[in-house]
């Protein structure tokens, strides 16, 4: 019995730190990125990836999410991997080159020529 209420409490309060220390540096990513400067720049597309996560809901059904990713290599040589829409994952071909717009790290938008 001891040991129930040792570990209980204990559970949940690791849990409670790991969920706001989560919440709290994807709030200051998010103000991060709000204070950066929206900026374009010539890039070419080097490689693309998704990210597949599987989760149940509290009824037991079984569900997932993809995520896309495409990493760009600007002028400089420095590569950035950034998150995009899914709805541009499609039109995105390794080998592209553009002009790639962001704002921190946040995509805004990809322009080939």
């Amino acid at each position: 019995m001891f040991m129930m209420d040792f570990i209980f409490p204990l559970f949940f309060i690791v849990f409670l730190i790991a969920f706001v220390v989560i919440l709290g540096k994807n709030i200051a990513q998010w103000f991060k990125n709000n204070n950066s400067p929206r900026l374009s720049v010539n890039a070419t597309v080097v490689a693309k990836r998704t990210s597949i996560s599987h989760h149940h809901n509290h009824h037991g059904v079984a569900g997932h999410s993809t995520s896309y990713y495409a990493t760009f290599q600007v002028d400089s040589g420095d590569r950035m991997e950034l998150h995009i829409p899914y709805n541009e994952y499609g039109y995105i071909v390794e080998g592209d080159k553009g002009v790639l717009h962001f704002q921190g790290t946040r995509y805004l938008g990809f322009d080939r020529i």
